[in-house]
């Protein structure tokens, strides 16, 4: 693919890629489990392949290591139209791996081989593109880009930089397993909202954020931090979205759970998408849900990400 220049990035991610490693059989725990997949993984990677999939121009910040799994993680991005421009290679650490267990329709046991430290979190301040992070249509960040230096810094800088331009959404992506206490990941959390103008997250996520599960009161805690656009997903009930004069809520769209991994990723690639074609909230959280759901009935992420049209067909009643 050919790269974007550092004016022309329509959706600019920072933040986990590495290689997912997918049981090829159902409900088996690892040790039972004969083959397996291979495919992108990582939350701001599968973003950057789901925008892309909608016709966006789309990079990465983030690190591999300097070994197979790095050249694999780079060719893939190159394959899917993702510019790894921005992607560093970290000689003395490993890519990440993550293996899955699949338990439809709602357990996804997940496995982060992620030490002594992943390269996406090695990423140095004065690696980043400035102009290009400024210059994005959208800038996309997650929380566990804020949970080991010198990655939380480089955020910062980059935040900085941005100077909350619109459309600097924080994924609030909570993971416990890369945190030392949920108490330091609410700090960096809040520390975070000052920065951006769009959150995404669920109710677990909220409460780590703000200190509220109950969807409404998460919104609005949101919003009073000062974010323009808070988006709040409740599972089965579907997901809300709040500004300061508007509220929407819709439903989710059913769908036969393979594997619920990757849903929240192709539902931000939806996000972006829907943001960039200015369309109003109802019409991007529908067109989100669909995308989400879609993925969620595949088994793997990145390479499940659905088009445009696929999403568009469900919504005008065509599939």
């Amino acid at each position: 693919m050919t790269s974007p220049t550092a004016t022309n990035i329509d959706v600019l991610t920072f933040g986990r890629v590495g290689v997912d490693i997918y049981p090829l059989q159902d409900g088996v725990g690892l040790e039972d489990v004969d083959t397996f997949g291979k495919y992108l993984g990582g939350s701001a990677g599968n973003v950057a392949v789901a925008a892309a999939k909608h016709g966006h121009s789309a990079a990465l910040i983030s690190g591999t290591g300097g070994d197979s799994f790095g050249r694999y993680v780079v060719r893939e991005l190159e394959r899917l139209g993702v510019s790894s421009e921005y992607v560093i290679q970290v000689d003395d650490l490993q890519t990440p791996v993550t293996f899955c267990e699949i338990f439809p329709p709602d357990d996804f046991p997940l496995y982060f081989y992620r030490k002594p430290k992943a390269p996406d979190l090695a990423v140095p301040e004065e690696s980043l593109d400035l102009d290009a992070i400024r210059a994005a249509k959208i800038f996309w960040t997650t929380v566990t880009g804020l949970s080991e230096e010198p990655s939380r810094s480089a955020h910062h800088a980059a935040w900085a930089a941005r100077a909350r331009r619109p459309h600097t959404i924080l994924d609030l992506d909570f993971r416990e397993v890369f945190w030392n206490s949920r108490a330091e990941a609410s700090e960096e959390v809040g520390k975070a909202l000052e920065h951006v103008t769009v959150a995404v997250g669920n109710r677990e996520e909220c409460e780590v954020a703000v200190g509220e599960t109950e969807p409404m009161r998460a919104a609005d805690a949101l919003l009073e931090r000062g974010v323009e656009l808070a988006i709040v997903k409740q599972g089965p009930k579907g997901v809300i979205a709040k500004t300061r004069n508007e509220f929407v809520e819709v439903p989710p769209y059913p769908i036969e759970v393979v594997n619920g991994l990757g849903a929240g990723d192709s539902f931000g690639g939806a996000l972006c998408h829907g943001l960039l074609e200015g369309w109003d909230l109802d019409r991007i959280l529908r067109f989100a849900n669909v995308a989400g759901a879609l993925v969620a009935s595949r088994r793997e992420c990145s390479t499940a990400m659905p088009t445009s049209n696929e999403i568009q067909a469900i919504l005008d009643g065509k599939n």
